[in-house]
């Protein structure tokens, strides 16, 4: 692929089509930037997949931990 583009560009600088030349490198960074844009936008994606995890198994841990206290702390009601 890489051979492909190669002989595209060498072909354009060969021709002394310098305007052909250029769009194609303003293309060829578009195609960069929009590939690099993607790529951030999965791994902003799966990281906010991820801290939503960890969230919910924290408030998971604070509902039974306070359910715990609930129960210590009517116990303690009734002895008293």
């Amino acid at each position: 692929m890489i051979k492909f583009f190669r002989h595209i560009r060498e072909s354009l600088l060969m021709e002394n089509k310098t305007s052909k030349y250029f769009k194609y490198a303003i293309g060829e960074i578009v195609l960069v930037v929009i590939g690099i844009l993607i790529a951030l936008q999965i791994n902003n994606w799966n990281e906010k997949r991820i801290e939503r995890k960890s969230e919910i198994k924290y408030l998971t841990n604070i509902k039974l931990d306070l359910k715990k206290d609930l129960i210590q702390l009517t116990e303690q009601i009734d002895t008293r």
